[in-house]
C-alpha cells in the first residue's frame, strides 16, 4: 500500500516533474539523410540583387525616377490610349507642374501686402483640391481606378497648360494690346483642348459606358478654372 501512494503520488507533496523532461531521452540516429533544398539559387540571388534599390546610388535613382517622369511627360504631350499612367503611377511629375505653374503664376508686386504668396497658395490649393474633388467623383460613379492613380493621371495633364503659362509671360513681355490678348487666347485655348483630350484618353475606359459624361465634365471645369487663371493673368 505504501508502494502505491508511492508510485500515485499525493500532488501537495510530490516535487512536479518536468515538462520536457522525455525529450533528452530522444535520440536521432546519424544515418537519417537530410531532404530538401536549402540553399538558395544563384540566379535568383543575382536577380533579386540586380533589382533591389537599396544597393545602387542616389544618382541613380534620381535619374531613373527622372527618366520616369520624362516617359509620362512624352505620354501627355502624344496623347494615346494607353496605361502607362496609370500602372506605373506616381506623384512627382504633378508636384513639379503644380509648383512651376504656382511660381509662373504669382504676381510681382513690391506691396508686402501683395506680394504674390497667397497667389501661390490660391494655385495649390485649387489644383490639388480639384484633383481629388475629381477623384472622389470618378470612385462614386463606380469608376475602377485608384485614388493615387486618378490623381497622378490629372496632375500630369497640367502640363500642356503649363506650358501655356510659359508662353503667355513670353507673350506679356511685349506691349499690351489686342493682338497680344488673341495671341495667349489661343495658346490657353489649345493648351486648354490638349489637357482634356489627354486626360479622357487615360480616364474614359476607367469608368462605366453610361457614366462618362457625368465623370469627364468635372475634368472639364478644372482645367476651365486653371485656363482662367493663366488667360487673366496680368503682372504687376
Amino acid at each position: 500500500m505504501a508502494k502505491a501512494a508511492e508510485s500515485s503520488g499525493d500532488p501537495g507533496t510530490a516535487s512536479p516533474r518536468p515538462l520536457f523532461a522525455g525529450l533528452s531521452d530522444i535520440s536521432i540516429s546519424q544515418d537519417i539523410p537530410v531532404e530538401g533544398e536549402i540553399t538558395i539559387p544563384m540566379r535568383s540571388h543575382i536577380r533579386e540583387f540586380d533589382s533591389s534599390t537599396l544597393n545602387e546610388s542616389v544618382q541613380n535613382t534620381i535619374m531613373r525616377d527622372l527618366k520616369a517622369v520624362g516617359k509620362k511627360f512624352m505620354h501627355v504631350l502624344y496623347p494615346r490610349k494607353s496605361n502607362t499612367l496609370l500602372r506605373d503611377w506616381d506623384l512627382w511629375g504633378p508636384l513639379i507642374l503644380c509648383v512651376t505653374l504656382a511660381l509662373m503664376l504669382q504676381r510681382s508686386s513690391i506691396d508686402s501686402e501683395k506680394d504674390g504668396g497667397p497667389q501661390f497658395a490660391e494655385v495649390f490649393v485649387i489644383v490639388w483640391f480639384g484633383a481629388v474633388t475629381i477623384t472622389l467623383n470618378s470612385k462614386l460613379l463606380g469608376g475602377n481606378i485608384s485614388f493615387f492613380q486618378s490623381l497622378c493621371v490629372l496632375g500630369y495633364c497640367i502640363l500642356p497648360l503649363t506650358v501655356a503659362m510659359l508662353v503667355c509671360r513670353l507673350v506679356l513681355l511685349a506691349e499690351p494690346g489686342p493682338i497680344n490678348f488673341m495671341v495667349r487666347f489661343f495658346v490657353v485655348i489649345v493648351m486648354f483642348a490638349w489637357s482634356i483630350v489627354a486626360s479622357t484618353a487615360f480616364l474614359a475606359d476607367s469608368q462605366p459606358p453610361n457614366r462618362k459624361a457625368l465623370a469627364i465634365y468635372p475634368v472639364f471645369l478644372f482645367y476651365f478654372v486653371i485656363s482662367w487663371m493663366i488667360l487673366t493673368f496680368t503682372p504687376q
